[in-house]
């Protein structure tokens, strides 16, 4: 049976946006050992004053996919388009968005990605073929500018599954040195997740003795069998903690069983 495909409206190709957001590092001045600052920061691409909507405006890297590519290898190929930045940074698919209007050239579906990522991979970061500019920003400077389309939402969309990601996987390590301690753990994950404050000896007890999350991390030994501690952001040694490879599953109905 043959079928016609002639009453069916084919796009132009489905569009993908990444929000690439990461963690910077900021030292503080001042010969007193301290936490260096951290700030969440996320990359934007100036449009092509040339472009048919939006010219000029700062926006999240994207564009149309092709009939030959899947939604992945499209994000992919953009961002590397937009941004010089390459697949080594991993990237999750997030939503589709759709709604009449958010487009000014017609009819115009999107799928979004996003990823948290170590700033080490974003030091390649220009601007590509495709793009004027391409710019780290402050979170909070992202927030407060007037995107293209509606990617204020989907900036907004991709930052809360980032905090979830945060709050319910082992992603802080990609942004710790193998050997950490309790405060510098617990300010990577302040850092995406503002709203997460608890007193950080209530963080220690709960993360080393609550049942579903025991082996997540452990203490780290030297070759003498002594616990290693650091005094790198600290004028008092501070024990030190590694990952394990325990992810825990944790229901919010029955803790332990997902």
């Amino acid at each position: 049976m043959t079928t016609s495909t002639k009453k069916y409206r084919t796009p132009d190709g489905l569009p993908v946006d990444i929000a690439i957001f990461t963690i910077t590092s900021h030292a503080k001045p001042g010969s007193y050992k301290t936490l260096a600052e951290r700030k969440l920061g996320v990359l934007l691409v100036k449009r092509s004053e040339q472009s048919a909507a939006y010219p000029g405006y700062w926006a999240l890297p994207g564009g149309f996919s092709k009939e030959t590519e899947t939604l992945a290898e499209a994000a992919y190929r953009e961002l590397k388009e937009e941004t010089n930045i390459g697949e080594d940074v991993r990237i999750e698919q997030v939503k589709t968005v759709y709604y009449p209007g958010r487009d000014p050239r017609g009819w115009m579906p999107s799928v979004l990605y996003c990823a948290l990522v170590n700033e080490s991979l974003l030091l390649g970061l220009t601007a590509d073929s495709d793009a004027d500019e391409a710019q780290l920003f402050d979170l909070e400077d992202a927030l407060a500018l007037p995107l293209a389309f509606d990617h204020n939402e989907l900036l907004r969309d991709s930052l809360t599954h980032i905090r979830h990601q945060m709050m319910t996987t082992t992603i802080a390590r990609e942004f710790l040195p193998k050997s950490f301690t309790i405060r510098e753990l617990y300010q990577i994950i302040q850092t995406v997740v503002p709203a997460f404050e608890e007193d950080i000896a209530n963080f220690k007890r709960n993360l080393l003795t609550t049942k579903t999350r025991s082996g997540l991390i452990r203490e780290v030994f030297g070759a003498d069998g002594k616990p290693l501690t650091t005094d790198r952001n600290s004028n008092r040694p501070a024990q030190l903690y590694e990952f394990t490879t325990y992810e825990p599953k944790i229901s919010i109905y029955n803790s332990g069983i997902f």
